[in-house]
Order: C-alpha cells, then sequence, then structure tokens
C-alpha cells in the first residue's frame, strides 16, 4: 500500500469519529457550568457584600450602578451556567459569561499578571511582560512559611492533603474560562449532547 493510500485511508477514519463530534463542547459544558454556577450562588448569597464590592473604589471595582451591575453578573453566571450544563441556548449564554470573565480579567486581576499561583520558576513570571514582584518573591515567603510551620506546628498534617502555596491571582483562570467559553460560542452545544441539537433538529430541518 502507498503512502498516499495510508493517508487517505487514515483520512477516513478520522472523519469517521465525527460521530462523536458533540464529545468536546460536552466536556467543555460540564467543566464550565459548575464553576459559573457556584460564582452565581456565593455572589447571591452574599449580595449585600458583592455590591459593596462592586461599589467601592477604595477595595473593590468602583462601578456604576452597583447593585445592577452585580444583578447582571449573578444573572450572567447563575443562569448562563444552567443554560450551558444542559446545553440550552449555548452560544447565546456564553456571551455575557465572556463578558463577565473580561471583566474579571481587566479590572481585578490584571495588576497580578497571568500566573493564578505565584510560581517564580515559571517562565510565564521570568523576564516577561507579566513580570509581577510578588511572584518573584513567592520562594522566600514559602520558605519563611515552611520554618514556621515546622517549628510552630504539625507540619505533615498542615502538608497531608498539598503542598502550601502563594495565590498571585493572575488573569490565568479567568482568560482561560474566557477561551472555552469563546470555543463554545463558536461551537455551540454539541451533536447529540446538547438541548440545542435536538431543538435545532425539531424546527430547523436541514
Amino acid at each position: 500500500m502507498s503512502v498516499l493510500n495510508l493517508a487517505t485511508s487514515a483520512q477516513r477514519t478520522l472523519e469517521k469519529t465525527s460521530v462523536f463530534e458533540g464529545i468536546a463542547p460536552l466536556l467543555l459544558r460540564l467543566y464550565l457550568a459548575p464553576v459559573m454556577i457556584q460564582a452565581g450562588w456565593t455572589k447571591l448569597g452574599s449580595f449585600d457584600n458583592t455590591v459593596d464590592w462592586f461599589a467601592s473604589p477604595d477595595y473593590g471595582l468602583g462601578l456604576p450602578a452597583p447593585a445592577l451591575m452585580a444583578s447582571l453578573a449573578i444573572a450572567a453566571e447563575l443562569l448562563g451556567g444552567i443554560f450551558i450544563l444542559i446545553g440550552l441556548a449555548t452560544r447565546w449564554a456564553s456571551i455575557p459569561l465572556m463578558f463577565t470573565m473580561l471583566v474579571a480579567a481587566f479590572t481585578v486581576h490584571w495588576p497580578n499578571g497571568w500566573p493564578a499561583i505565584a510560581d517564580a520558576s515559571s517562565w510565564l513570571s521570568d523576564g516577561t511582560i507579566m513580570l509581577n514582584e510578588n511572584v518573584m518573591s513567592a520562594p522566600d515567603k514559602l520558605a519563611a512559611a515552611k520554618n514556621l510551620l515546622q517549628e510552630h506546628g504539625n507540619y505533615n498534617w498542615l502538608t497531608s492533603s498539598g503542598k502550601f502555596v502563594i495565590l498571585n491571582n493572575g488573569i490565568e483562570f479567568a482568560m482561560t474560562y474566557f477561551f472555552m467559553l469563546l470555543s463554545l460560542f463558536f461551537i455551540g452545544g454539541g451533536k447529540f449532547t446538547s438541548v440545542d441539537y435536538f431543538l435545532r433538529k425539531k424546527f430547523m430541518p436541514e
């Protein structure tokens, strides 16, 4: 069998997997939905504090009409997360969620650079435009904390669930969610795996 025939056969095999193409958006939805729903639920559960944080220019976002903005953010995350979970109006639901992620990234996390966790050994923290002094000083802080805990605490118990890290609170998570939502905006909820697919099949047959 020639190389061309092998390549053609391999391509046909790959094309047969298109019947499972709905799995990719399903996995994106199953990953994103709990994150968004939890974020919205947390904001709703402490609504007054959320409004206060949206309003304050000192320790919050300093946004106008904070009650309205908080309500919109809660609706986007809570209702949008539910819609994405079941694959209903997936592309429409992704739009306000993308906007919410961009607001979070550039109003809250941007000053901290890219990394969510302070890792001075990462190339994202060493000599890049996202350089963050707090990240670069993290090893010294962790070493000091480790010495204190080993001397005065039950260090083995404290680290039994994992090692200590310093949160950098950069834009990494917000932008990751944004890119995942952007993917859903373009590909939709997924073939055979979303309410959108069956509604479209029923009301918009080809």
